[in-house]
């Protein structure tokens, strides 16, 4: 007996004597593409199309064979569809609303595909019909909101889900989507709550739900209200604040730990053993490589949550077991698509894993850790635009944290302590900390450990003075709430005062071709005014007055430093050139410094010639500056712990749009093979980065 195989919507017999036949429900594509109204010879049509498995690659290439007139003469038939298959979300039977559901992203995604240079306005007519249109919509969205509410298949919420995600993504510029505005006026918010406020919906659907909310609060939030953002700053539901904080936790993790599993492969693989050969100059390329690809949407729905419900701040310390926990599947999972690493959604096991007891043997850590952890990943590398991305956005979110009094008080509870393994950029200079040695402290710790990780790290050509000034502007919020409550923090301040003198110190050294691209002032001033935050209020947060005095210590030991910038910006403010101005700022906020340089220098000087030392041990010097402190006389300088607090639609609102277009956000729909499996059957769908678009990010 012949076979049959099945290729593009064909059914074609072996032997090459006998015409190939077409699939039933292709045949009837075919007579929804001609200018005749299907229905009128078959009143039945509407009815058994929908009773026919979908073939999407087929309908959506034939909406791509058209052009736009050929298009335009079928409109009335494709409105009919659009309407027939909202009808088919009403109906009991769930093979017609899985055929309904798929027809429907079909339509959308061919449709824009075709129309991608006009307007959205022509799309709506093109789908729906302008006269139809808000009635289409609001019947739409009440059949996906009862869908997603009901205690029904979760195979059916699942792909309600993806269809929502296609609307709103089949746009490059989310903002240009004109259908979203039949979603802000029908909204879904509530049905997105329950899903995650419910274990069971939040493990299948999380991830999905999370995303499709990020992606709806950015819809034109600067141009008008938008009631998603209304609404998710409201939210005060403890189960959906904790639902939400748990599937972005687990998306973090689920990359934390790929992104471990890949270094310890390279690690013990070809590349580790080669660098022990020849040496440690290949330690850099080693790190390029295992660099993974990011993902801003699960970091965009964190920077939201955070930066608009001031409730969603005590989810960041609810403890919970450490992520990406390794447990046996219940039953085999399909094999999906590759995709680059850290891209897609956490698997459900994973998700499962989480929620079990916590063990004994397994460290508590919180969404606050998880994100540090995935931070410190993520800004290693900003060579690339899309990185600088991600690391802007991290810096973002931790500004926001940085400003927050309930924040802050969780951060540096001394009751709160937790051991952090914040991942290094491999350097020449310094070894591995082992995980082991790593003490418990308060939060505030890493991030501070961070912050300053960054400052060592990122000297470098590419200068990203951005990121420098965000990094700078975290630790002065952090300081400001120390010295505004008085907390005297027992960290290693020298670690920091070491990073910003040897930042000023690059400053300098490339002050040609650094000011060819940024003013390098305003990082120079922000850095000087933090020595001064110390020297001025230090007595009132540093931990110990010893610490007080290695300050001035390390002041006095890289006086050169200093000596060097107030040449340099001497000479520029006595200039009349662009940087008069700006250089002259960080002349007058030098006065302490220099106040302090050139009061102990004669002293530590004299001391040694009485004593006849020619080098004085750090013990000898620090007796010297105590010995002298009350003969010292310093300037109050107003303001320094004063600063702006963040501001997204002022400042960032730019930064905002260019995340959320889609080719730089990583976005596209990968929903071919995900909405053509049939009824019950267990999905992993992957809509980041298994199509070309995310393909050629990676390149």
């Amino acid at each position: 007996m012949a076979q049959v195989e099945k290729r593009g919507g064909l059914l074609r017999k072996s032997s090459a004597s006998k015409k190939p036949l077409k699939e039933k429900v292709v045949l009837m594509y075919d007579e929804i593409f001609m200018t005749e109204d299907p229905s009128k010879c078959s009143p039945r049509f509407w009815e058994e199309l929908f009773l026919m498995k979908v073939n999407l690659e087929y309908l959506e290439g034939k909406l791509e064979s058209l052009d736009g007139e050929e298009l335009m003469k079928i409109k009335d038939n494709i409105n009919c569809l659009f309407q027939h298959c909202i009808q088919a979300l009403g109906e009991e039977h769930p093979i017609r609303v899985v055929n309904a559901l798929q027809t429907l992203c079909a339509l959308i995604r061919g449709v824009h595909q075709k129309n991608k240079s006009t307007s959205g306005f022509d799309i709506i007519n093109m789908l729906m019909g302008f006269d139809k249109a808000e009635l289409c919509m609001k019947n739409l969205m009440e059949s996906l909101d009862s869908l997603l509410c009901a205690e029904g298949s979760e195979s059916l919420k699942s792909l309600c889900l993806k269809l929502l995600l296609c609307l709103v993504t089949v746009t490059d510029n989310i903002s240009q989507n004109t259908i979203l505005e039949y979603v802000m006026i029908n909204s879904i918010f509530e049905a997105i709550l329950q899903i995650l406020s419910h274990p069971p919906s939040r493990r299948e659907h999380g991830y999905d739900a999370v995303v499709l909310l990020a992606l709806l609060v950015n819809y034109r939030k600067y141009e008008s209200v938008n009631p998603y953002i209304v609404k998710l700053s409201i939210v005060d539901d403890e189960a959906t604040l904790n639902g939400m904080g748990l599937v972005i936790a687990q998306a973090l993790s689920e990359y934390n730990r790929q992104y471990k599993d890949k270094e310890e492969e390279h690690q013990s693989g070809f590349f580790s053993a080669l660098t022990n050969m020849v040496g440690s100059m290949f330690i850099a390329d080693a790190h390029e490589k295992i660099s993974v690809q990011t993902n801003e949407a699960i970091l965009l729905a964190l920077y939201e949550a955070v930066h608009l419900n001031r409730n969603f701040i005590t989810v960041l310390a609810q403890s919970h077991p450490e992520m990406g926990l390794v447990t046996t599947p219940v039953s085999p999972a399909p094999t999906a698509p590759a995709t680059p690493l850290g891209t897609t959604p956490p698997s459900s096991d994973v998700i499962s894993s989480v929620e079990l007891p916590l063990d004994a043997d397994v460290q508590t850590s919180n969404l606050l850790i998880t994100f540090l952890k995935y931070s410190s990943i993520v800004m290693q590398d900003t060579k690339d635009e899309h990185r600088l991305h991600s690391g802007k956005l991290c810096l973002i979110i931790l500004t926001c944290i940085a400003e927050d009094q309930y924040a802050n008080a969780f951060l540096h509870d001394d009751n709160m302590n937790f051991r952090v393994n914040l991942h290094r950029m491999p350097m020449r200079h310094r070894k591995k900390a082992a995980d082991k040695n790593l003490p418990c402290r308060p939060l505030v710790c890493a991030v501070l450990d961070l912050m300053v990780e960054f400052i060592v790290t990122h000297m470098m050509k590419e200068f990203p003075m951005d990121l420098y000034v965000r990094c700078i502007q975290v630790v002065h919020k952090l300081l400001c709430y120390q010295k505004k409550c008085r907390v005297r923090l027992h960290y290693t301040w020298r670690e920091l005062w070491s990073a910003l003198i040897n930042l000023l110190k690059f400053l300098m050294s490339n002050e040609t071709v650094l000011l060819a691209k940024h003013n390098i002032f305003t990082l120079a001033l922000m850095i000087v005014n933090l020595f001064n935050m110390f020297i001025t209020y230090g007595d009132t947060f540093l931990p110990t007055p010893s610490s007080y005095d290695e300050l001035y210590y390390e002041i006095i030991r890289m006086h050169q430093s200093f000596d060097n910038l107030y040449s340099m910006v001497l000479r520029l403010s006595t200039n009349a050139g662009q940087w008069k101005e700006a250089a002259s700022k960080v002349t007058h906020a030098l006065v302490n410094i220099r106040a302090i340089i050139n009061h102990f220098n004669p002293k530590i000087e004299s001391y040694a010639a009485v004593n006849h030392i020619s080098q004085l041990s750090e013990e000898q010097v620090l007796e010297v500056v105590r010995a002298n402190y009350d003969t010292l006389t310093l300037k109050l300088q107003d303001g320094l712990d004063q600063y702006e607090r963040y501001s997204e639609q002022h400042k960032e609102a730019a930064f905002f749009k260019e995340l959320v277009s889609l080719p730089c956000f990583g976005l596209s729909l990968c929903l071919l093979g995900a909405l053509s499996q049939p009824l019950g059957s267990t999905v992993q769908v992957s809509i980041w980065g298994t199509t070309t678009v995310c393909q050629r990010l990676m390149k």
